[in-house]
């Protein structure tokens, strides 16, 4: 074997053993979550919850640090630009690893090569509200009600590329309906629009549709998921409905940089992992109408290459744009 050979042998064993006395020693300090969406939100609560939990399975705090704006790439492009050391984490989700990185022109990092999967979270499928006085009662109805009458009816979001839009327009290309979607500045006003009778419908989170749901201001048409929520088991999914594989699941989960050693993910994916076996998190996750998925970093990674290769084609023909 050549010097060189030899020499660059030596660095990469020396790399793989420093690596793993840092990994038996990680974490010695705390270790901050960025979070990309403002404070009080869903991705804010889950990241404190499972945070709590982490930082009494490591031994150090895990420091939540919103850092809000665009789609949830600000945040993002933080972490992907940090060091792999395993002190700096992301609380990602389906905007920020999907739907952004498909909509907005510059982004600042890969959504695939930029980062490290850790650990799924859950996942969370939405409910196709609309208003109690708007006629249709199924969405065979809604899409005949809709093809009838082109270009007159509205459905609601969250904004521009959040999920809810998304999923409108994945409807509108199914079915192919000519709907107009009108974006609000969170899913409360988009419920609220539709409640006022402002659009006819939108599709919207468990967590924030089913009080209305229950108090009969709105009327629920069919679940995204693949089988009937428990919580709302007379209500049809989408492909019960006519609109076969017509599945859309939101998803959470923890990533870090690309680059991060393997043992450092091993043991974040375990205290994670855990964590979600805890029945106060289980309650609290619920509530927040997440389906806990526990999941390996492979499993995690694959899940993220499968959603994003089944909805790159809704938005590109949608032609999204991120603001």
């Amino acid at each position: 074997m050549s010097s060189k050979r030899i020499a660059a042998f030596a660095a990469a064993m020396l790399g793989l053993l420093s690596h793993g006395a840092a990994a038996q020693t990680y974490p010695t300090r705390p270790i901050k979550m960025v979070v990309g969406f403002a404070p009080g939100g869903p991705s804010d609560v889950m990241a404190r919850l499972i945070g709590q939990h982490m930082s009494a399975a490591l031994g150090e705090p895990v420091v939540v640090e919103n850092r809000p704006g665009a789609g949830g790439t600000i945040g993002g492009r933080i972490v992907s630009e940090s060091e792999p050391d395993g002190y700096t984490l992301l609380l990602g989700n389906t905007s920020t690893l999907i739907v952004s990185p498909l909509t907005y022109e510059s982004i600042g990092y890969d959504p695939v090569k930029g980062f490290t999967p850790i650990a799924l979270l859950g996942t969370t499928s939405d409910i196709l509200i609309a208003n109690p006085k708007f006629p249709p009662n199924s969405i065979g109805e809604l899409i005949a009600y809709a093809k009838a009458r082109p270009s007159t009816l509205n459905y609601s979001s969250a904004g521009i590329g959040t999920p809810p839009h998304i999923i409108g327009e994945m409807f509108k290309q199914r079915a192919g309906l000519e709907i107009t979607h009108v974006p609000y500045k969170g899913g409360g006003p988009a419920i609220q629009a539709v409640i006022a009778g402002e659009v006819q419908f939108c599709f919207e989170n468990p967590a924030t549709a089913m009080p209305q749901v229950k108090q009969g201001t709105v009327k629920a048409l069919a679940v995204t998921s693949e089988k009937r929520s428990p919580k709302l088991p007379n209500v049809p999914t989408m492909i019960e409905s006519g609109l076969p594989d017509f599945a859309f699941l939101s998803f959470t989960g923890v990533i870090g940089p690309a680059g991060l050693p393997a043992p450092i993910v091993a043991r974040l994916n375990g205290v994670i992992n855990e964590a979600l076996k805890s029945p106060e998190l289980a309650r609290t996750l619920e509530n927040l109408a997440v389906d806990v998925k526990a999941e390996t970093p492979a499993a995690f990674g694959a899940f993220l290459s499968r959603e994003t290769a089944r909805l790159a084609p809704v938005i590109k023909a949608a032609v999204v744009k991120g603001e």
